[in-house]
C-alpha cells in the first residue's frame, strides 16, 4: 500500500506524508472554506457588504458601534415631562394661578386652558448621579445611574397622528419610512429566522396606525412585523398542511412561480420581498414558538419583570420587555413595544391626571427596570441602546381642572445602554417646564444620534426616490455628543 508521499503532485511538491501533516497544510484551505460561508451569512455581514444586492443600503456601519441593537419603548400618547423627569417647583409656588399673566399661553390643541397645575407627584433624587425621578416611577428610578436625560426634546407638531409619523419616521406625513425599517435598511440582519424589525403590540398601535412601522419608498421586506406578547405571538405560524413534505412541495412550487416572475419581470421589489418573507415564514415556525417559551425562564427573572403581578397591565408589558431581551438576544435589529390598555386612556390625560398617569406608569415601571437590569447583568446593556419617548409632553397648566393638553415646546426622552453617557441630564426647559431654553433637541437630533451609536452617519444612509436620495433625519439633524 502506497504511502501519502509516493504521489508527486508538480516538480517540487509532494502529498503529505502523514494524516496530521495533511491536517496542518490544509488548516488554511478549511478556514477559507469557513469564511465563504460566513460572508454569505446575514449573521456576519453579507447583507451590508453586498453592494448592489436587492434592496441593500451596501453601507454597513461607517464608524466603529456603540450598540448592536435598539429598544424603543414607546410611550403612546405624550407622558407629562413635569410629573415624571423633570420637576419644576415653580408650578407649586404658583399652583391655581391664571398662566396667562406668567407667561405667554401658546394656542393648545384644544384651547380649555386652566389654571397652573403643580405635579401631584414628588420628586426626589436617585442613585450616584442624582437624577430627580417622581414617585410614578419608583423602580425605574432605581436604574438612574443608567439614564441619559434629555429634558430639552421638542417636536414639530402638537397633533398625535402628525407627532406619531414624526417620532416614527422623521417626516408629519404619511407613508415614510420607519426608523426600525431605516436602520434595518443600514446595516441588514443579525437574525436568519426572524424579522429584522419588530413591533410587539400591548394593545395599543399608535394613532397613525400600522404605518408607524412601514417601510415607506424603502423595500417591503424592511416593514415592521407585529407580534403579539402571548400565544403563538404571530397568526398561522403552524403549518396548515397534514405533512411537512406537503408543504415543501407546496413551497418549491410557490418559489419555482416568483422566480419564473423575476424572470420575465425582472428584478421587482414586489416580488423579491414575497420571495424573502416566505422564506422567513418558513424559518419562524421554529424559532418563534422557541422565542415565546417565556416560562422556560427563571421565576425570579419573570418576577423581576413583573410578570407575576396582580395588575394585568404590568403583566403584559413585562412579557413584551421580556421578548424584546430574547429578541434582541437573537440578533433582531430594531424591537418596538408599544403600551397596554389600561383601561383608561394612554398617557393622553387631558382630564384625570393622576389617576390616569398613575395606571400607565405602574403598567410599564417595573418591566422597564427588570428589562435594564437584565440587560446589564446579561452583559447586553452596553451594546443595546434602550430609547423611552412620546411624541410630545404635556402642558404646566391644567386642561380644564385635572388634565394637560398636549405640549410640544420642550419634553423629556431618556436613553440607557448602548455607548450613552449614563447618569447624565442633557438640555433644561424653562422654569415653568414649559418650553426647552437649554440645549434645544428635535427628533432629527435623536435619530441621527441612534444612527450614529450603530455606527451609521445619518447623511450617508441614503435612499434614492423621487428624484433626490431621501434619508431618515431629512436635510437635518445633529448627533447629540455631549450624550455618547
Amino acid at each position: 500500500m502506497r504511502s501519502f508521499g509516493d504521489y508527486p503532485c508538480g516538480r517540487h511538491q509532494r502529498y503529505p506524508t502523514s494524516r496530521r501533516e495533511m491536517l496542518t497544510r490544509c488548516a488554511s484551505g478549511f478556514g477559507a472554506v469557513a469564511l465563504a460561508a460566513l460572508t454569505r451569512d446575514r449573521a456576519f455581514g453579507f447583507e451590508s457588504a453586498a453592494e448592489g444586492a436587492p434592496a441593500v443600503a451596501g453601507h454597513g456601519t461607517h464608524h466603529e458601534p456603540r450598540a448592536k441593537q435598539i429598544i424603543f419603548l414607546y410611550m403612546d400618547g405624550g407622558p407629562s415631562q413635569i410629573d415624571t423627569f423633570d420637576p419644576k417647583p415653580m408650578l407649586d409656588k404658583y399652583h391655581g394661578k391664571d398662566p396667562g399673566k406668567l407667561f405667554t399661553v401658546e394656542p393648545t390643541q384644544f384651547n380649555n386652558n386652566g389654571t397652573v397645575l403643580a405635579s401631584p407627584w414628588k420628586f426626589r433624587r436617585y442613585g450616584q448621579s442624582g437624577i430627580p425621578v417622581s414617585d410614578l416611577f419608583p423602580h425605574v428610578a432605581t436604574c438612574a445611574d443608567e439614564l441619559a436625560v434629555i429634558r430639552s426634546m421638542v417636536s414639530e407638531f402638537p397633533e398625535h397622528t402628525f407627532a406619531n409619523y414624526f417620532l416614527h419616521t422623521g417626516s408629519g406625513l404619511q407613508g415614510r419610512p420607519s426608523m426600525g425599517a431605516w436602520v434595518n435598511y443600514g446595516l441588514g440582519s443579525e437574525c436568519q429566522n426572524l424579522p429584522g424589525f419588530v413591533a410587539i403590540n400591548g394593545g395599543l398601535i399608535p394613532p397613525g396606525g400600522l404605518d408607524c412601522f412601514g417601510s415607506g419608498f424603502l423595500p417591503a421586506s424592511y416593514q415592521g412585523s407585529v407580534f403579539k406578547p402571548s400565544g403563538t405571538a404571530v397568526a398561522n405560524i403552524g403549518r396548515s398542511e397534514r405533512t411537512e413534505q406537503q408543504q415543501k412541495s407546496k413551497l418549491a412550487l410557490v418559489q419555482k412561480l416568483d422566480h419564473l416572475g423575476v424572470k420575465h419581470f425582472g428584478q421587482h421589489d414586489s416580488l423579491e420581498s414575497a420571495i424573502r418573507n416566505y422564506e422567513l415564514a418558513y424559518e419562524m415556525q421554529m424559532a418563534v414558538p422557541e422565542l415565546m417559551a417565556l416560562s422556560e425562564e427563571p421565576a425570579h427573572i419573570r418576577s423581576m419583570y413583573g410578570m407575576d403581578s396582580d395588575y394585568e397591565p404590568t403583566r403584559i408589558y413585562a412579557a413584551e420587555c421580556l421578548i424584546a431581551r430574547r429578541l434582541i438576544e437573537r440578533g433582531v435589529r430594531f424591537v418596538e413595544l408599544t403600551c397596554p390598555q389600561v383601561g383608561g386612556d394612554r398617557w393622553d390625560q387631558h382630564s384625570n391626571l393622576k389617576q390616569g398617569h398613575e395606571n400607565n406608569a405602574r403598567a410599564v415601571d417595573q418591566p422597564i427596570a427588570g428589562l435594564l437590569k437584565d440587560l446589564r447583568q446579561r452583559g447586553l446593556l452596553d451594546e443595546t441602546l434602550v430609547v423611552w419617548a412620546g411624541e410630545f409632553g404635556r402642558t404646566p397648566f391644567a386642561q380644564g381642572s385635572n388634565g394637560r393638553d398636549h405640549n410640544q415646546f420642550g419634553f423629556t426622552v431618556w436613553l440607557a445602554g448602548g455607548g450613552v453617557r449614563a447618569g447624565t441630564v442633557y438640555g433644561a426647559t424653562d422654569e415653568w417646564g414649559y418650553k426647552a431654553i437649554e440645549n434645544r433637541a428635535e427628533i432629527h437630533d435623536l435619530h441621527a444620534t441612534m444612527l450614529h451609536l450603530l455606527g451609521v452617519d445619518h447623511t450617508r444612509s441614503t435612499f434614492r426616490f423621487g428624484g433626490r436620495d431621501m434619508r431618515l433625519t431629512d436635510v437635518k439633524g445633529h448627533v447629540i455628543h455631549d450624550i455618547i
